[in-house]
């Protein structure tokens, strides 16, 4: 029963790290090229699977921008990612030199606009304010 449990244990080990070569990414893998590493595990199962535990899978801190490490470097939140930020503000911008040149050839009138949902908070960036002619709570 001891020698089963020992094998199947070993078989498991030899599996998990085969399986970790598989999915690891090339670019990040380390010392030897995943094939060669893919190879060894197979040929060489308990050495094989040492080595690439402690010699050929990527570190902690290699981990942080792959599947591993999902605190650090997986998947980011939309109002966390820059270059979504980015787009948004890009997309903000067009919108708003879209109304201002329709503005200027007189395609649609300036009390019609409205302000670009996600974009800058800041009223000025938007242009002059302008007085739609109805009384307010100040008049």
């Amino acid at each position: 029963m001891g020698r089963v449990l020992l094998y199947g244990a070993v078989f498991v080990v030899v599996l998990y790290a085969f399986i970790d070569v598989l999915q690891t990414q090339s670019a990040r893998v380390r010392t030897l090229p995943k094939w060669l590493w893919a190879l060894l595990v197979v040929i060489v199962p308990v050495l094989g699977a040492v080595a690439w535990f402690l010699l050929g899978r990527p570190g902690r801190d290699d981990a942080a921008g792959g599947r591993r490490g999902l605190g650090r470097g997986g998947p980011v939140a939309p109002d966390d990612d820059p270059t979504f930020l980015r787009e948004l503000e890009d997309q903000a911008f067009r919108e708003q030199m879209r109304r201002r040149h329709e503005q200027q050839r007189g395609q649609t009138p300036p009390a019609a606009t409205e302000r670009p949902s996600g974009g800058t908070s800041d009223p000025a960036a938007d242009g002059p304010a302008v007085d739609s002619g109805s009384p307010g709570p100040s008049d």
